[in-house]
């Protein structure tokens, strides 16, 4: 058994002019039709999210409020918490109630750093390349 399946998305604009001239702006189209169509036998979410993103940037849509829109796909207040941490460790995202131990984490990294920098007797260790210098 063959099986084919493809998407396809129709976006279609009008513009009535609103003046009591000859139109139209001499820079619009008085109408713009756009299809979208890709096979979808094996669309992975990827490829899914990108179709719709070309989609968007048609309508008028940057791709910073493409991205923003994204993200409020994963990130939304309709999510589970437990998903949205999946997500963001696959992306090394931090999830903004967890920056405060992020940056903890970070204060007792750098800490026990210069710790180990010192000496036993709390004199500062050179690297062997400075020594080389002397």
């Amino acid at each position: 058994m063959t099986y084919k399946a493809s998407l396809k998305v129709q976006f279609d604009t009008e513009w009535t002019s609103t003046s009591y001239s000859s139109g139209y702006d001499i820079g619009m189209l008085p109408e713009e039709h756009y299809t979208f169509q890709i096979p979808a036998e094996d669309l992975n979410t990827y490829q899914l999210f990108r179709f719709f993103a070309t989609v968007a940037r048609a309508m008028g849509h940057d791709d910073i409020n493409i991205m923003k829109g994204a993200c409020g796909v994963a990130f939304g207040e309709d999510r589970k918490e437990e998903d949205m941490r999946k997500v963001a460790d696959e992306f090394e995202l931090t999830l903004g109630e967890d920056l405060r131990k992020k940056f903890e984490d970070m204060q007792q990294a750098e800490e026990e750093w210069a710790q180990l920098k010192k000496g036993p007797m709390g004199t500062v260790l050179t690297d062997e390349n400075d020594q080389c210098d002397e």
